[in-house]
């Protein structure tokens, strides 16, 4: 039988190729360093973490009948994601993510989701037999006009929506959503600051300047510097991750809102699963994995 999840995360499921060098790149140097292959996607990556966090989550997204796609479904049912509910087609090969990070950062990336967005509307056919009221984690890897028709989306009426953008280049797609007054988002300043239209100078006024545009709730990371959680007619908090050596930068957001996700769903007050969340976003960009 197929098991209930506890979370549906809709979005990105692919496969990443990380390029690593262990010191600042110039634009244009070639140097050597580590180049990893590994299971990602931003739907994927907080599957993954949720699944660490004991939930059994699973993936609503388009993954291609080749032997990629097979490896990542195979990957993925290991790590304990759900995967008998994805978009099968055998036309359409299986997406992929490749970034460049020195030991400052993310130096470039480039996503080909052209799968996932060709796929559009059919990856939500699971909904149809689900009458789903939990948490439901969005990525902003879908099109504009898909997550327009999930604001409006009566099997998601009553859902927990947990939206996240997935890179600066489409925080302008969640707009539907905050138009809609849908959702909790968990953005990066940079994120926060083209969802705001103005630049703010710390994570609190960032997530503030959201909940100003219409946004219930919103949670803004600012790297080393502390994160905020804003909400309407709620106290603003903040908290200042650990320090911490660079060893990854890839994935660190979604490992945020899986801690804070499941802290919440073991309902630990707000102060708590921030910090649980600050704190496993630190321990994975050192190169650990929690819990």
């Amino acid at each position: 039988m197929t098991r209930t999840p506890d979370v549906l995360c809709i979005g990105a499921m692919l496969w990443d190729v990380i390029g690593r060098a262990p010191r600042r790149m110039a634009p244009g140097a070639d140097v050597p360093g580590r180049i990893r292959h590994l299971p990602g996607g931003v739907a994927l990556n907080v599957a993954v973490a949720l699944a660490r966090w004991g939930l059994a989550p699973a993936v609503l997204s388009a993954v291609g009948r080749d032997p990629e796609g097979e490896a990542l479904v195979a990957e993925a049912n290991r790590l304990g994601v759900l995967t008998d509910r994805l978009t099968r087609d055998a036309g359409l090969p299986t997406d992929c993510y490749m970034g460049i990070e020195d030991s400052e950062g993310l130096i470039a990336a480039i996503a080909d989701a052209h799968s996932l967005e060709q796929a559009g509307a059919a990856i939500l056919s699971p909904l149809d037999v689900l009458d789903w009221t939990g948490p439901v984690v969005l990525d902003g890897n879908l099109t504009q006009d898909l997550l327009d028709a999930i604001a409006r989306d009566r099997r998601l009426a009553r859902a927990d929506l947990r939206v996240v953008p997935a890179s600066p280049g489409k925080a302008e797609r969640l707009e539907p959503l905050i138009a809609a007054r849908r959702g909790c988002f968990y953005l990066n300043r940079l994120e926060a600051e083209i969802l705001a239209g103005r630049a703010c100078p710390d994570a609190a006024s960032a997530a503030e300047a959201v909940v100003a545009r219409g946004a219930a709730r919103v949670l803004v990371t600012d790297g080393p510097n502390p994160a905020a959680e804003a909400m309407a007619g709620g106290v603003t908090l903040t908290h200042c991750p650990p320090s911490v050596t660079v060893a990854r930068v890839t994935g660190a957001g979604d490992c945020f809102l899986a801690a804070h996700l499941s802290a919440e769903l073991n309902n630990l007050p707000r102060d708590a699963a921030l910090t649980r969340a600050v704190e496993a976003s630190a321990a994975h960009v050192s190169g650990k994995d929690v819990p």
